[in-house]
């Protein structure tokens, strides 16, 4: 069983390759990384940190203790955490995302370990911690249960996974429709992951709820600029998707993107098997496989 769900996440991860004669038709890479969004729900969550992750998270960290951030970006996940974080360990596969995250730790006096690399092939370069999060990170992953594995082995207390409910680039398949006539995969979803997770004899727990929307873009342009890309379009098509997002409800004074902020999202956390003698830190025992709904903004 678990072999099946697997290769079929594997498979459903392919199949949002995008075909070769379109990726041809264009000079830049469609796999953007808009560093300044990162940065900005960085700052906006450690300003305000709110939401299911971040609570699960708050309590596993009483007593305050060590946190390992895997696929950490620019510490939206890890920064609001900085008064009950000892130290924080940081693993992303961009240097940038890094160095963001080291400029906002420095400047909190919060300790900070960075690696630039890839997980599960770096989890051997970094030590346990009580707290292991992981968030936004998954629907990058075609090899998960190793991946999932690597972060249960590391975490003393709690690990602490978010995940969109739906593949966050589902959110742009009808304007692939629009502008290449293209049906784009819907496939995987958050739901494969708890099956996954059940299958692994993983005894976890997930809630679904809704984080609150705001704006991710400075300005309608720098949307515009980072769909367009995306999409596989030249620059000279940017009015053409300015308008299609207006007709999706993006809001020019408001920027947001697509299936990121105001988006469903699933937080799951199971209990870590790192032991170290004299930190293993309290309890914290997740349920078992089920979850609940919340539909209220956080």
């Amino acid at each position: 069983m678990l072999a099946e769900l697997t290769s079929r996440w594997r498979d459903d991860l392919a199949a949002w390759a995008i075909p070769e004669h379109i990726m041809a038709s264009v000079t830049e890479s469609p796999w953007v990384l808009p560093a300044q969004v990162f940065a900005r729900r960085a700052d906006k969550l450690s300003a305000e940190p709110a939401g299911r992750s971040f609570e699960r998270e708050w309590a596993a960290l009483d007593p305050p203790g060590t946190v390992l951030d895997v696929g950490a970006g620019a510490g939206a996940a890890s920064l609001p955490l900085a008064p009950r974080t000892t130290k924080l360990t940081a693993v992303d596969s961009s240097q940038q995302m890094l160095d963001l995250l080291g400029e906002r730790a420095a400047a909190r006096r919060l300790p900070v370990v960075t690696l630039r690399g890839t997980w599960p092939a770096s989890a051997g370069q970094v030590p346990a911690a009580d707290l292991v999060a992981c968030h936004h990170v998954l629907y990058n992953v075609p090899d998960i249960e190793p991946f999932l594995s690597a972060l249960t082995a590391h975490a003393r207390r709690l690990v602490v996974v978010e995940i969109t409910v739906a593949h966050p680039l589902s959110s742009l398949n009808d304007l692939w429709r629009r502008f290449h006539g293209l049906a784009r995969p819907d496939r995987p979803t958050s739901d494969d992951v708890l099956a996954i997770l059940a299958a692994m004899g993983v005894r976890f727990g997930a809630e679904r709820w809704r984080r609150g929307g705001g704006p991710d873009y400075s300005t309608m342009a720098e949307l515009v600029d980072v769909t367009r890309r995306r999409l596989c379009l030249p620059p000279d098509r940017a009015d053409e998707v300015t308008k299609a997002l207006i007709e999706s409800g993006v809001d020019p004074a408001h920027p947001q993107d697509l299936g990121s902020s105001g988006s469903d999202v699933l937080t799951i956390w199971w209990n870590g098997s790192a032991q170290e003698s004299g930190q293993d830190g309290p309890a914290v025992l997740a349920t078992e496989a089920s979850w609940s709904r919340d539909d209220e903004s956080a």
